[in-house]
């Protein structure tokens, strides 16, 4: 039965014949796999906008839970991007919070607060006038709890270490792993997990710390998200705010 829904891109795929394979997160169904075929003329019934990194669109296909793919009927950009596809900041941002979400998601099952959050974020990311530069880090970090590995930042003294595996403060450095943060970085996390989209031109941060800080992001993500791999757009997205 075909369905109506609203859908973050988060990545295509060259598939056959002008097909692309698009990979989404649905407002009603979670993370889908479906194919499309986008054409430039004005009888086409999806047009190219809605292939790119991040797009909010409406789309009509059987979103039943199948392992066969569905071909999208009807796709369309319901929020066009003023500032995405022309400002190489923000763009860069886009294609890696784009690269991060597919990665990331895995779930056929919807959620609410997450599509809701996520799309709200592609809505500020392309207005925001303050703090771009923070910006992938004031998502990522609040994202954490929605996707069910939030740390627990209770329990913090002076000279804890931060246990990356258990998510957690500790008295002593681990000894079975070294994934951990020594004191001098552990410190800085309570205020850091503050950032958010409304306080993030707060924090003034050279380039070398945006980048260890989004390193630490990763490092955590990759620990509690199964089979997250290093991410391509990060290199793009460090030389881009260099």
């Amino acid at each position: 039965m075909l369905q109506t829904t609203l859908a973050i891109v988060l990545h295509t795929l060259p598939y056959n014949d002008g097909t692309q394979m698009l990979h989404v997160y649905t407002q009603v169904a979670g993370r889908m796999t479906l194919l499309v075929h986008a054409s430039r003329s004005k009888a086409g019934k999806v047009r190219p906008a809605v292939l790119q990194p991040l797009a909010l669109i409406e789309l009509e296909a059987d979103l039943r839970v199948t392992s066969r793919l569905q071909h999208v009927r009807q796709a369309r950009v319901v929020q066009p991007m003023s500032q995405l596809p022309t400002d190489p900041y923000k763009s860069a941002i886009a294609m890696y919070l784009a690269e991060f979400l597919y990665r990331a998601l895995k779930e056929q099952v919807p959620s609410q607060p997450l599509f809701a959050y996520l799309w709200q974020s592609v809505l500020r990311l392309d207005a925001c006038t303050r703090g771009v530069a923070n910006f992938h880090l004031a998502c990522l970090l609040p994202l954490a709890t929605l996707l069910g590995v939030a740390p627990n930042l209770d329990g913090y003294t002076p000279g804890a270490t931060f246990d990356l595996l258990e998510g957690c403060f500790v008295q002593q450095p681990p000894t079975k792993h070294v994934y951990y943060l020594p004191p001098s970085e552990a410190k800085a996390m309570p205020t850091l997990m503050r950032m958010n989209y409304r306080n993030m031109h707060l924090f003034r941060m050279s380039r070398a710390q945006r980048t260890r800080c989004l390193q630490l992001v990763h490092d955590y993500y990759r620990l509690h998200l199964p089979d997250l791999p290093p991410l391509r757009s990060a290199e793009v997205l460090q030389a881009v705010f260099g």
